[in-house]
């Protein structure tokens, strides 16, 4: 994950502001149970004297050194405007006391209650608390709004998810999520382990350092434990009782976020809610990628300002959902620019939504019931290596290749010309009407853009293991040639399909390394008819209230001073051995290292992940992972290694993870962990 903030000719970077600004370090708020949390807080000068409300980002990823460069441009802009905002690092994490022992626990939404009436006793405070977060601060925002704090007044949640089984990183469709279901337990196994700063807690850093190696556990194995949607999954997910939740919810996201469909959920959902889609990659939209960007943070003051301080700035009267519909664009790996439109709905569903179905048949999408033959979907293993990674944070590479290259290991169905430009947007469907030769199985859909000239974008796709056909909870064995019916729910997007291009919908029951493959070669049987078809959500332009929508240039507080000890680099390969017919995908990315001024402090991190499958042998999929982390100053320097991989057999998963930690190129201390775990129909 990189924490950078990207140089924008239309990003203005403000040092005047309303108020004079206190920045107060090594903040520590205390728990009941005796443990300390640590913060840094920026207020206006004056807040004791005339108090103000505050604002939580609630983090696990090291406040005073890596993401020290992104806090600068945001915390300090809600100060200079009259408000107090407050970084901490959560349990087990950065200087804060403990161990992290997995993710979204209850100890961290009972140590944010806490947190908040601290804030209460304060001087400087109203007693009103608003809470920001982007991905894991937007799920904990969420998870503790619903722990109803009455001082908790309001939240915006940015590419965040409602649903920590059905949209997340550990499972999507049922299916596990072999590109991030070991990438991301491998990065915070490494992140978690990272020791504290020596001269903000003294000479116990090291005892505490070694606490923090030894019980960090690898989250993948829990993980993996829980591979259908049970207790575990459930607590956090704010899905599970939309009710919980009576503040008003800010949700935001970009159409290459891994996390857009909670935006359309939470807005349907949710009665106090508001929500916003830009192009935008996983990161928040003053700094994102691709442009435009936008003038973010104008606009959570205008929500801060009305929902903690009671002035009317209008964001009551604004639509619940603001869209970036894309325009048609050939495909490529990044793009710095995204043109399209804004466009507004006032609900959501929106009634200026319509559907529009396409029938399949020989090769064909047809606007009419077809019928025929039935369909034969082969297994192609390697099928998925250029679709680029599930969640983007907006480095090169990032994005699908021309689907050309997959399209050839799928079924394929393609449209005629369309004969007038359409916009799409909400949740394509794909139906069908299926047997399997297998007892497992799964099908990954993807629906692409065919230009006139022949390339083939990615616009959105889905997966749906089948054995989840009836319920995530209670998957059953299929019969082998039994007739099903499914229906799967691809991504949702904002997409207008230009007059003269092409629909494509691509099938197959593999899509790797997105899905773990199942455990024998599937052939599916696709019936076509009324119940196998492709329903796409056509939006009807509504010109009043869709060009009435704009945002102002993108503001930011000043970004922090630093030196650039190593450049970043980013390098995505995907090589086939034609001998032992085996494919692999190696994504490298050297995160940089970077020295921070204002404490000194040097860090820097390297990640590698490698997916391997041979052709026709799904049970040769394998997955590692590494991270080199380091932090230091001066003659204190850290260093953490680390490797996790992940394969199976038809029954069994088998995970090993091993960490190294070097103090001053010493090491100090090295351990494996490793875990079979059952296969529960993935």
């Amino acid at each position: 994950m990189v924490f950078n903030i990207k140089d924008s000719s239309n990003r203005t970077v403000k040092t005047d502001y309303p108020k004079e600004i206190k920045k107060m370090e090594h903040v520590w708020i205390p728990m009941s149970d005796g443990a300390k949390l640590a913060a840094t807080i920026w207020l206006p000068k004056d807040a004791e004297e005339n108090p103000v409300p505050a604002i939580l980002e609630y983090l696990p990823y090291r406040k005073d050194d890596f993401t020290s460069i992104r806090d600068s441009v945001r915390h300090p802009y809600f100060a200079g405007h009259g408000y107090a905002s407050i970084r901490i690092d959560i349990r087990g994490t950065g200087n804060s006391d403990g161990i992290l022992l997995d993710e979204y626990l209850k100890q961290e939404q009972d140590d944010a209650l806490e947190v908040f009436d601290w804030i209460a006793e304060q001087p400087w405070a109203t007693g009103s608390v608003g809470m920001i977060g982007k991905s894991w601060g937007g799920f904990n925002g969420l998870q503790i709004a619903a722990r109803k704090h009455p001082a908790l007044k309001t939240i915006i949640t940015l590419c965040s998810t409602d649903d920590r089984y059905a949209d997340d990183v550990h499972y999507r469709g049922g299916n596990l999520l072999a590109s991030d279901m070991l990438w991301w337990a491998s990065t915070m196994f490494a992140y978690s382990a990272r020791p504290q700063d020596p001269e903000v807690v003294g000479a116990s850093w090291k005892e505490n350092w070694l606490d923090r190696l030894e019980n960090t556990p690898p989250y993948v194995q829990e993980w993996v434990r829980h591979q259908v949607r049970d207790d575990y999954w459930k607590h956090g997910s704010i899905c599970e009782d939309y009710s919980d939740i009576q503040i008003p919810v800010f949700t935001v996201s970009g159409w290459q976020d891994g996390y857009t469909d909670a935006v359309f959920r939470m807005v349907e959902n949710l009665p106090h809610s508001k929500g916003l889609i830009g192009p935008w990659a996983h990161e928040f939209p003053e700094v994102a990628t691709p442009d435009p960007a936008i003038g973010f943070l104008q606009e959570c003051l205008r929500w801060w300002d009305q929902w903690l301080k009671g002035i009317d700035t209008g964001v009551k009267d604004d639509p619940k959902l603001v869209s970036w519909i894309q325009n048609s664009e050939l495909p490529e790996v990044n793009y710095d620019v995204r043109p399209g439109k804004w466009v507004a709905d006032n609900s959501w569903p929106s009634e200026n939504i319509n559907e529009k179905h396409f029938w399949l048949s020989e090769g064909k999408l047809e606007e009419q019931v077809t019928s025929g033959k039935e369909f034969t979907i082969p297994s192609v293993q390697e099928h998925g290596y250029y679709a680029g990674v599930f969640c983007p944070f907006g480095q090169p590479g990032d994005l699908p290749s021309d689907q050309r290259l997959e399209n050839g290991k799928a079924v394929v169905f393609t449209s005629d010309p369309l004969t007038d430009s359409v916009d799409l947007l909400g949740h394509p469907v794909f139906h069908m009407e299926f047997s399997s030769d297998q007892k497992d199985a799964l099908v990954a859909v993807r629906l692409c853009d065919k230009a006139p000239s022949g390339e083939s974008t990615l616009i959105s796709w889905g997966m749906l293991n089948l054995n989840h056909l009836h319920s995530h909870e209670h998957p059953v064995a299929l019969i082998p040639g039994k007739v099903y019916q499914a229906s799967i729910k691809l991504d949702v997007l904002g997409q207008q399909i230009p007059e003269g291009h092409r629909l494509e919908v691509a099938i197959a029951p593999t899509y790797w390394p997105q899905a773990w493959p199942s455990p024998k070669p599937v052939t599916l049987k696709i019936l076509p008819g009324e119940n196998t078809k492709m329903t796409l959500p056509v939006r009807t332009p509504q010109l009043e209230i869709d060009n009435s929508i704009h945002f102002e240039n993108p503001e930011t507080a000043k970004v922090i001073d630093k030196e650039i000890l190593r450049e970043e680099n980013r390098t995505r390969t995907v090589s086939h051995d034609t001998i032992q017919n085996v494919w692999k995908l190696e994504d490298f990315s050297d995160e940089g290292e970077r020295l921070l001024l204002h404490n000194d402090i040097r860090h820097g991190s390297i990640n590698k992940n490698t997916f391997t499958i041979k052709s026709n042998d799904p049970l040769s999929a394998s997955v590692e992972c590494e991270w080199e982390l380091t932090v230091g100053r001066e003659e204190w320097q850290t260093k953490l290694l680390t490797h996790s991989k992940m394969t199976s057999d038809e029954t069994t998963f088998y995970l090993t993870n091993t960490m190294t930690a070097l103090e001053n190129e010493e090491e100090i201390f090295q351990k494996t962990w490793k875990e079979e775990i059952p296969r529960n129909f993935t």
